[in-house]
């Protein structure tokens, strides 16, 4: 079965790019047994009705804004041996290396990195930056080395300014696209899907720095520039 990823990113050109990379990456060593992930809309009105004139009983509900999306879930880290991580760390060890991606202050944006939190195709590239990260240690040595901990995270959802401007018209050839790639996708098919125009993979491929085009890599991001 997949298993959850947490990748640091990069903004270039205004575009988030997933990174590659041992140290870039957080691997679950058991999936969430479930995860939460909330969409919320801000109403004027109905999430003020101290504004609201006294006696009025039926605040009238105008839209405010879209709230950004949020994810939360817990994954469960172990160094009993009962399950062995790959890279065969403690318990301390795995903790500090997903802090390292989560959580870690970015000297050179000034601010908390941005992630993609993937698992399989039924959650493929959510993009965002961690709200809270609370750990319960549930199990331990006689020395009191933890053997077990429960990391419950949250994170919310991030666009950079022109990926907002290409989601609000998601259908228009004249706006840059990101695309996750899926088993069976093809440069020449998604130009086709976006552009209506199977030649344009090679100024895509360009875009995008790839070497081959034949074969990708489920899971990539792509970006597809606009097209006049």
């Amino acid at each position: 079965m997949a298993k959850l990823r947490i990748t640091r990113c990069s903004i270039e050109n205004d575009q988030t790019k997933p990174l590659k990379g041992a140290s870039n990456i957080f691997e679950a060593m058991f999936n969430p047994a479930d995860y939460k992930h909330e969409f919320a809309i801000s109403y004027a009105g109905a999430d003020d009705p101290d504004r609201q004139p006294l006696g009025d009983s039926n605040p009238t509900t105008k839209y405010n804004r879209t709230k950004p999306e949020t994810i939360s879930f817990s994954l469960v880290v172990d160094g009993t041996g009962v399950v062995q991580d790959k890279q065969k760390r403690t318990v301390l060890d795995q903790i500090t290396a997903l802090r390292g991606i989560v959580y870690k202050y970015n000297s050179s944006d000034h601010e908390p990195n941005v992630v993609q939190i993937s698992w399989g195709r039924g959650l493929s590239a959510f993009f965002g930056r961690m709200q809270s990260m609370g750990i319960e240690y549930t199990l331990f040595r006689a020395s009191g080395e933890a053997l077990r901990a429960k990391i419950a995270l949250s994170f919310v959802s991030f666009q950079t300014r022109l990926e907002e401007a290409v989601s609000s018209s998601p259908q228009s050839p004249d706006m840059t696209h990101r695309v996750v790639v899926r088993a069976g996708d093809t440069l020449p098919l998604l130009c086709q899907r976006i552009y209506g125009d199977p030649t344009a993979y090679r100024t895509v491929a360009a875009k995008n720095n790839l070497d081959g085009f034949r074969v990708l890599e489920p899971g990539t991001t792509l970006f597809f520039p606009p097209m006049r």
